[in-house]
């Protein structure tokens, strides 16, 4: 039985692509970093093997079981962000504390408190389901997410704690909630962040960040340099790029953090225009198989927003870090999923991908 619910129900065409993006992705960090003393690309590979066992574990455990636990999931999540201020468990890197240090293995709870959020918000909403259209239950909703995202925003974190909010925007409005509602929360959203830019709440170096999307020219030394750059690289790579491995503005070392955030500029110089649309097509082509499931996940609620928030998770990182790449979008630090080189985002996606063959493999059991 397990076998025969194994071949028609297991999302193959999702796992193909998953892992094909992911072996172009160390194929880049490869390119990017050759001859740099740190061997990220093997350090790749071993946390896509690992995290293909979460992705194996996630797929065979029925995700109906995490109703069940969602309260500690919860809490977990919270206690996990809580720690990434304490001291002695803390690892600090460029003035921002995002990192927990457990006997020498570093790992990042905001990264996880995205797949934690997706797990007990879906919980929360299905048990609301038939209130959600109520301002107070989508008011719940928020305040449910509000206190993970003041924890991640406090590290300080702007871009996850932007993903966490187009989770819930996501899956809030995939619930059946009003439009107007929705308007609302947008409204009073970007005053609130008008008010936060004006107190200081927001840092400086991310108020920079957004202006120099706006004008990077006005100070192409500093808070624009990331963006030019970028779009330097990119657009000398032409139509067919320079080919693998002679990439010169970011082997050149002009690219900051080439091999994380900024890994979409080595495949834009290298591969080209061509390569560069290969690359988002093959990601869309992940992101209609996670659709496909929301789809077919429609007569059980928890099934269907579980996969409506991982496929936002992933269209916003997408999203977000080709548009900063190609100048279209601010810089905000988040990774490009299977791509971009980093244990904790790399876990996480592949745990993800597991959590949707899952709602694909066992949506069909509360029927029997």
């Amino acid at each position: 039985m397990i076998e025969a619910r194994l071949r028609k129900n297991l999302d193959w065409p999702l796992l193909f692509l998953t892992f094909l993006i992911a072996g172009m992705g160390v194929l880049i960090i490869f390119s990017a970093t050759r001859g740099d003393p740190t061997p990220f690309y093997t350090k790749q590979i071993v946390w896509i093997v690992l995290g293909t066992g979460l992705l194996a574990a996630a797929a065979f455990v029925d995700y109906h079981l995490y109703a069940r636990f969602a309260r500690q999931i919860y809490l977990l999540n919270l206690l996990l962000l809580a720690l990434v201020d304490l001291g002695h468990l803390s690892h600090s890197a460029k003035g921002a504390a995002r990192w927990i240090n457990l006997g020498g293995f570093q790992f990042q709870p905001s990264e996880f408190a995205k797949l934690f959020v997706i797990l007990t918000l879906a919980v929360f909403l299905t048990r609301r389901q038939e209130t959600i259209r109520e301002g107070k239950t989508l008011l719940l909703s928020f305040l449910y997410i509000a206190l993970p995202v003041a924890l991640i925003f406090k590290q300080p974190d702007l871009g996850t704690a932007l993903v966490v909010l187009a989770i819930w925007f996501g899956m809030v409005y995939m619930a059946g909630a009003r439009i107007a509602h929705l308007a609302a929360f947008l409204v009073v959203g970007v005053l609130l962040f008008v008010g936060m830019w004006h107190t200081h709440l927001i840092k400086d170096y991310q108020k920079n960040r957004l202006i120099a999307f706006i004008h990077p020219e006005a100070d192409p030394k500093e808070t624009g340099y990331h963006v030019l750059q970028a779009r330097i690289a990119i657009g000398s790579g032409g139509m067919w790029g320079k080919g693998f491995g002679r990439s010169t503005q970011v082997r050149g070392g002009y690219i900051p953090e080439r091999q994380t955030d900024f890994i979409f500029t080595d495949v834009g110089e290298e591969l080209g225009f061509v390569g560069s649309v290969l690359v988002t097509l093959l990601y869309a082509g992940f992101l209609l198989r996670g659709v496909l499931i929301i789809a077919a996940s429609d007569e059980d609620v928890l099934g269907k927003l579980i996969a409506t928030g991982i496929v936002t998770l992933f269209a916003f990182h997408v999203l977000l870090n080709i548009g900063m790449n190609i100048g279209i979008m601010p810089v905000a630090g988040v990774p490009l999923p299977f791509f971009s080189y980093g244990g904790s985002n790399m876990l996480v996606a592949l745990a993800c991908v597991g959590v949707l063959q899952s709602v694909s493999l066992h949506r069909h059991q509360l029927l029997f």
